[in-house]
């Protein structure tokens, strides 16, 4: 599941429509460079993923259309909500999720922001586009392990 579990580990956000929209091949963890404004911000956990998805530009990784709400208590120089957040990863990995990104169909595409022994950290998932077909078998398949439970916990309560 996530590496995000455990001890201390708090969990800000996560990017609910990531494992519905796409098949995870591979997952990162990436750190975050962040501003103060935003890093309080993110402790209030006042963050969206929805839509965000991160490249390789001239050999570092980004994270682009990520929202970090501006810090209420601010007094000046708060953030840009939107701006493009670089991440932190080993030039190995960024060797390789380059090459691996330049594959059709393949996307880089950020899951999870959470905090890890006080240090921002972003889960990356390597991921490839589902087709409507395959979304819509997920869904099927969701809704018959609903029903079977329902039968089982119906049959369990009447014994």
């Amino acid at each position: 599941m996530s590496r995000a579990k455990g001890r201390g580990h708090k969990i800000v956000c996560r990017n609910k429509r990531a494992r519905f929209d796409y098949k995870i091949n591979e997952v990162y963890e990436a750190g975050l460079v962040l501003t103060g404004t935003e890093v309080k911000s993110l402790r209030q956990g006042r963050a969206n993923l929805t839509d965000s998805y991160a490249r390789v530009i001239d050999g570092e990784v980004w994270m682009l259309n990520s929202h970090i709400s501006p810090y209420p208590y601010a007094y000046h120089g708060n953030h840009d909500t939107d701006r493009r957040r670089k991440l932190l990863l080993h030039k190995r990995e960024i060797k390789k999720l380059y090459g691996k990104t330049q594959e059709k169909g393949m996307s880089l595409i950020p899951m999870s922001i959470y905090f890890k022994d006080g240090k921002a950290k972003v889960e990356l998932g390597l991921a490839e586009g589902k087709q409507v077909f395959d979304k819509r078998q997920a869904i099927k398949k969701r809704m018959a392990d609903r029903e079977m439970a329902r039968a089982l916990r119906q049959r369990w309560e009447s014994d």
